[in-house]
């Protein structure tokens, strides 16, 4: 086990040997700061709450959005970071890093998570708007590696997470709540 913790820290240093240049610097920056809090996917989520003002459809849209991240959120920061408590990269390898150091855990990243689990919400509205959340929830995720404060095992898992909350808050709503396919549109992945 020590040694694929290990090699986790040479992809690390490798993606950083690779991809690494000033513009490429504030460009991971930037894609990652769009994670920060959840804003992005929560500010999305509200504005589909508030078109299903005159329309019940985009209300339930908002909310599918809205209950996803909740679901990962309790899922991501209250129970896996707290029950693993897996210690950041920088902290290990001991290297510099782009932002500023974090105060909770790494396991499973929580930008990622988030990112996967509305991107997920958001394919089962519309594969064309959820493909293009797919593309930027996986540049959000290399971002996390790129930047140094997460393990690649951190960013896999915070994807699968964010997947698996997306599909809970799914069920929850077309079951529990009585909506089905109509109310919804939601498309089966």
């Amino acid at each position: 086990m020590e040694r694929f913790f290990e090699m986790e820290g040479q992809l690390l240093l490798w993606i950083r040997e690779v991809f690494a240049s000033p513009v490429m610097d504030k460009i991971m920056i930037f894609i990652s700061s769009l994670a920060n809090k959840g804003m992005l996917w929560i500010g999305i989520g509200v504005v589909l709450l508030l078109l299903g003002v005159k329309g019940r459809k985009w209300s339930n849209r908002g909310l599918l959005v809205l209950l996803s991240l909740a679901f990962n959120m309790v899922i991501c920061n209250l129970l896996l970071k707290p029950l693993v408590a897996r210690t950041r990269p920088y902290d290990l390898l001991g290297h510099e890093i782009l932002v500023r150091r974090l105060g909770d855990y790494s396991f499973p990243s929580g930008h990622t998570s988030a990112s996967f689990a509305a991107a997920t919400a958001i394919y089962a509205i519309d594969r064309r708007w959820g493909a293009a959340a797919y593309v930027l929830a996986a540049l959000i995720g290399f971002s996390r590696l790129y930047l140094g404060v997460h393990f690649p095992t951190d960013v896999l898992a915070g994807a699968v997470v964010g997947i698996l909350a997306a599909k809970a808050a799914q069920c929850l709503l077309e079951k529990k709540m009585h909506f089905n396919k109509t109310h919804l549109y939601i498309n089966k992945i």
